[in-house]
């Protein structure tokens, strides 16, 4: 077996700084506006989403980061250990491979969020400009992640701190203003609007969008060797996550759904307008405080790409040094960052923005496809995920580990299966096509979907099968 050639990172991040990174790839604020969608039902789903999937994933994550040797590689140490090699390469190749299509989401909402704050609406419709103002910023924050952990560590700081924390923080403030002023409120605050009908499919499928909108939480493991005492920091970051990540969403969306008109409110800059409505409810004249806000918030989603470029090509080329990829992808630049992989999961992403973006960007068949793809991909990963956590109490719970999930073994089967058997849910309904695609067109779609889900299921165990080819062409 080929040994792995890296050198132990310097102790680079701060406590706040791994939070802030974690945060920053699970909060998004755009996100908001999609939650209100539901009404005061958003709650419910936010806070049974969070008891049955989220907490799970954490829980799990912060015991298996803590155990004795598995500080570095993140999900591919975790799966590897317990699984297999052959699983653990498939679950964080699945990470790398999604994110390159999940990067789409944040850049419309930047390039949405720029045509706003400037005014220069071409930015938005002219899809030329937009694809080459999103590349743009897009290569920008890859090529500034090639100097370094402690950038991204940076980066997250502030875009936690300005382009989340704060303009969250105004949000909540303007929001509460506006049903101080006695305003009517915009959706009834009831038991009967707060629990949703479940025995309708479209409400299971609203609830799937509320479980992936905590994905993530796992990614950043993979600095968790560079934090200052990963064995307590590591689990402790995880609890402050699930505290800050269910509070933020839910007042969050909570305040758009209560104060904000749904008619009109875009899903994709609707935080800016629910931002600018809000405003203008005190003053019209305050309605400029909301382009300073949308620059704000663009910090906090350029925090989100910053780390989402680097944790899971820093997992993969754990991977990549043991000969499973490539000796090209194994090798790093002179600040210890796998800048080849980060490169060529930049290459893709650029593929696939040119491909959508020049092909009607989120308003086609195909993009629509492709990200409920991103999910089935995904969640392929959480399988793996709890199946090895499985593995772990049940036939290596030996092991030593700072950290254990309370309660004894039961409590942790229970933890995990309730993760697994909800990943499976979302899994079975992903492929549900969205309300947004004609009745007529769901047999093109559901075909996309699933060649392409069996097609990429494939990818990782092909270049498994040949990694003997690679560890011979590095001897």
């Amino acid at each position: 077996m080929q040994q792995s050639k890296t050198k132990i990172p310097a102790k680079k991040l701060t406590f706040f700084g791994f939070l802030a990174m974690t945060i920053s790839m699970v909060v998004s604020l755009y996100e908001y506006p999609t939650f209100a969608t539901s009404g005061f039902s958003l709650v419910f789903f936010l806070l049974l989403g969070g008891l049955l999937w989220f907490i799970p994933v954490a829980l799990c994550a912060a015991e298996m980061a803590t155990v004795k040797g598995w500080e570095k590689g993140g999900v591919y140490t975790w799966v590897s250990r317990t699984l297999g090699k052959r699983f653990g390469f498939a679950a964080i190749f699945f990470q790398w491979f999604e994110i390159t299509v999940g990067y789409l989401t944040m850049l419309y909402f930047l390039t949405g969020a720029l045509s706003y704050a400037t005014g220069i609406g071409a930015i938005q419709n002219n899809k030329y400009l937009k694809l080459a103002i999103l590349l743009i910023i897009f290569w920008a924050i890859l090529l500034s992640q090639l100097k370094g952990t402690k950038y991204t560590s940076l980066i997250a700081r502030i875009g936690f701190v300005a382009g989340i924390l704060l303009p969250a923080l105004v949000l909540f403030g303007l929001g509460i203003h506006y049903v101080a002023s006695g305003a009517p409120l915009q959706t009834i605050l009831s038991m009967k609007t707060l629990i949703p009908d479940f025995s309708k499919l479209p409400t299971l499928v609203v609830f799937v969008s509320f479980i992936l909108a905590y994905m993530g939480v796992e990614t950043s493991a993979s600095h968790a060797n560079e934090m200052e005492n990963p064995k307590k920091d590591y689990p402790l970051a995880m609890f402050v996550l699930v505290i800050l990540a269910i509070i933020l969403d839910t007042f969050g969306g909570l305040t758009v759904a209560t104060t904000v008109p749904q008619h009109g409110l875009s899903l994709n800059t609707g935080v800016i307008q629910s931002l600018e409505f809000l405003l203008r409810h005190i003053d019209p004249n305050l309605a400029w405080i909301a382009k300073i806000l949308a620059i704000l918030v663009c910090l906090g989603v350029i925090g989100e790409i910053a780390s989402w470029v680097t944790s899971p090509s820093k997992a993969l080329h754990v991977a990549a040094e043991e000969g499973l990829l490539p000796e090209y992808f194994a090798k790093e630049n002179t600040h210890g960052v796998p800048a080849h992989l980060m490169i060529a999961n930049g290459i893709v992403a650029t593929i696939w923005a040119a491909v959508f973006t020049l092909s009607g960007g989120g308003n086609n068949l195909s993009f629509l496809a492709a990200m409920s793809l991103t999910v089935v991909i995904y969640l392929m990963l959480y399988f793996m995920f709890f199946a090895g956590y499985l593995k772990l109490v049940f036939k290596d719970d030996s092991l030593e580990r700072a950290y254990q999930v309370p309660g004894g073994k039961v409590v942790k089967v229970i933890v995990a299966c309730l993760g697994l058997l909800t990943s499976l849910f979302a899994f079975c309904i992903s492929f549900v096509p969205p309300a947004s695609i004609a009745a007529g067109q769901h047999g093109i779609y559901e075909t996309i979907l699933i060649v392409s889900y069996l097609i990429v299921l494939v990818i990782p165990f092909t270049i498994y099968a040949c990694r003997h080819k690679f560890q011979h062409a590095e001897k």
